[in-house]
């Protein structure tokens, strides 16, 4: 039997700096998962995938990342996700400096 499908934010890494982002409703990468697209239809979320890893020229890696929704918009299920929300852990720099 399938695994049912789960909600999904597009994630990626910026092509510049590196570091994490997400794609949002209108088509920008954001920093800030709480301000991602939350896909909750799976052809939706394909159609997404898709779309971002033809925009090369901004990011790389790509791919659908499980998220919940919360009153503060989505955020991540997995410890990876979680951690990517937190910037790169080499040195504080990045988001790890706004904290």
């Amino acid at each position: 039997m399938a695994k049912a499908f789960t909600s999904k934010v597009v994630t990626a890494n910026a092509l510049l700096e590196g570091d994490a982002v997400w794609l949002t409703e209108d088509d920008r990468w954001t920093h800030d998962i709480a301000k991602a697209e939350l896909l909750t239809d799976e052809a939706h979320a394909d159609l997404r995938l898709i779309e971002a890893q033809m925009r090369q020229h901004e990011i790389a890696g790509a791919y659908l990342a499980d998220a919940i929704e919360t009153p503060d918009g989505p955020a991540p299920v997995h410890f990876r996700e979680d951690f990517r929300t937190r910037g790169p852990s080499n040195y504080f720099h990045g988001k790890q400096t706004e904290a």
